[in-house]
């Protein structure tokens, strides 16, 4: 099998990863919902890197308590919606690994990223609206939890799961 991209993501708390499971199955087109809810660092690392990408997340979460983070708005996607999450601590292990990572990384991940997580993707923009207003009627901001980081390679479908580390405690 050709080395796929990897994928790193932020592995939310399991209450979180179920509401916004739970969300997504709701609301993300079913035909297309190949995935759980996920936070993107990193879209498109080479399948080179994974021995340093590998060592560098372990690195990261043996040397970081899970940082502060929460959900703090709706988003409109244009074709869909999402919810914001605000973490500088996690921002900033991102921008550590994105330094280490210089030269190698793909345009799309030398930009910061807005980091959200997707529970509606590809409907008509009316679709999406409707959808953010209905969230905002009940919607408060509220702290997140972040529990560690998970690599991933891009497959075209479903991600296949290379490897989970959990923050230290």
């Amino acid at each position: 099998m050709e080395p796929s991209p990897i994928i790193v993501t932020a592995k939310m708390g399991k209450a979180e990863q179920a509401w916004a499971n739970k969300l997504r199955a709701a609301h993300f087109p079913a035909e297309r919902n190949l995935l759980d809810a996920h936070i993107t660092l990193f879209y498109h690392l080479p399948p080179s890197m994974l021995p340093e990408i590998r060592a560098r997340i372990a690195a990261i979460c043996a040397e970081n308590p899970p940082p502060a983070a929460h959900v703090t708005d709706i988003i409109n996607l244009g074709r869909g919606t999402a919810f914001r999450i605000d973490s500088p601590a996690l921002m900033a292990m991102r921008d550590a690994m994105a330094q280490q990572f210089t030269g190698m990384l793909t345009p799309q991940d030398q930009a910061r990223p807005r980091l959200h997580i997707t529970v509606q993707n590809k409907v008509d923009p009316a679709a999406g609206r409707a959808l953010q207003r209905q969230l905002s009627a009940t919607f408060e901001p509220r702290a997140f939890a972040v529990t560690g980081l998970s690599a991933y390679y891009y497959r075209g479908g479903p991600w296949e799961a290379i490897q989970s580390w959990s923050f230290r405690r």
